[in-house]
């Protein structure tokens, strides 16, 4: 069986509260990324990446030196750093997201980073920009952690399923409009474009981000009022027909408003080994994917894996 130590388990009470905080929280970092680095293909250059404290952004270009924005989920804190030797700290506690925009844009301009980011939220229904946020947002230190501890597991999982691929795909990073973990891989093939609809995200972004066709997998907290449980995810773009009747190996379901198959995680850790579980999810949708959509798959394969 699972142990909680590999494993832990994903609390009811404040989960979700919790998750929504570091999601607003995460774009205001996000966005500070996304308005200093240089541009990627399918927004790759706007992602975080887990790290053994927390997540980070990676170095940011600025001028002749960089910075970098981490939070640590274990001292709980957001350190901003700069290679000249420049360093600043806000404590993580519950506060509003107005006060943590605030904080984050005087810490930086207290590093001398100019940077100024469109302040409202994306991917969300509220649009309510972060300043008019006001109301103190949970955040409660272990689930914080808890959460990082499973996107953790997650990022191992999706990176040694990438081995088996030689065709173009992605890293396995975190985006924080929908704050979830997640790798794509691509047939090669254009996609047709994308009808776009995600809440507050300009339909434009969303077509180079889906310019090709995908198989792409991850870890989502869950969010109210859609899915409210955590749960591991996998869809294709397009979807090919057959897809969603298709059964794939482990206790996964297909969800039809979002057009993904997934394995919740509190089913996932009853499992006698979770991690076999969660490999057999990906190896069986992409392979659906795969076949549904006649990718290429020996070109495209270690034949060995």
């Amino acid at each position: 069986m699972a142990s909680e130590a590999s494993w832990p388990p994903a609390p009811t009470d404040g989960w979700l509260e919790t998750a929504a905080t570091l999601q607003m929280w995460s774009q205001i970092i996000g966005k500070v990324r996304l308005a200093r680095s240089p541009r990627e293909n399918h927004w790759w250059h706007v992602a975080l990446y887990l790290t053994a404290r927390g997540l980070t952004t990676s170095p940011i270009p600025d001028g002749g030196r960089t910075f970098q924005i981490d939070f640590d989920f274990i001292d709980h804190r957001l350190v901003i750093a700069t290679s000249d030797g420049g360093r600043e700290v806000i404590a993580l506690a519950p506060m509003s997201v107005a006060a943590f925009y605030a904080e984050v844009m005087a810490r930086l301009a207290a590093l001398k980073v100019d940077v100024r980011i469109w302040p409202v939220p994306t991917e969300v229904v509220d649009a309510t920009p972060f300043t008019k946020r006001t109301a103190v947002s949970e955040y409660r230190p272990e689930i914080a952690n808890r959460l990082w501890r499973i996107f953790s597991i997650a990022d191992m999982a999706l990176r040694r399923f990438r081995e088996a691929f030689l065709g173009k795909q992605s890293p396995s990073h975190v985006f924080w409009g929908g704050f979830d973990i997640a790798m794509t891989r691509f047939s090669g093939r254009r996609a047709p474009e994308h009808p776009g609809g995600i809440p507050n995200l300009a339909d434009w972004v969303t077509r180079e981000a889906y310019s090709h066709e995908v198989w792409s997998a991850g870890f989502w907290p869950g969010t109210a009022g859609t899915f409210e449980r955590p749960a591991f995810y996998a869809y294709a773009y397009p979807e090919p027909p057959g897809f969603s009747g298709a059964a794939v190996e482990a206790p996964a379901l297909y969800h039809p408003t979002l057009r993904e198959f997934l394995l919740p995680y509190d089913e996932l850790r009853a499992l006698d080994d979770p991690a076999a579980a969660v490999h057999a999810f990906l190896r069986s949708t992409y392979g659906t994917a795969a076949d549904f959509g006649r990718w290429d798959r020996g070109a495209l394969e270690r034949q060995n894996k």
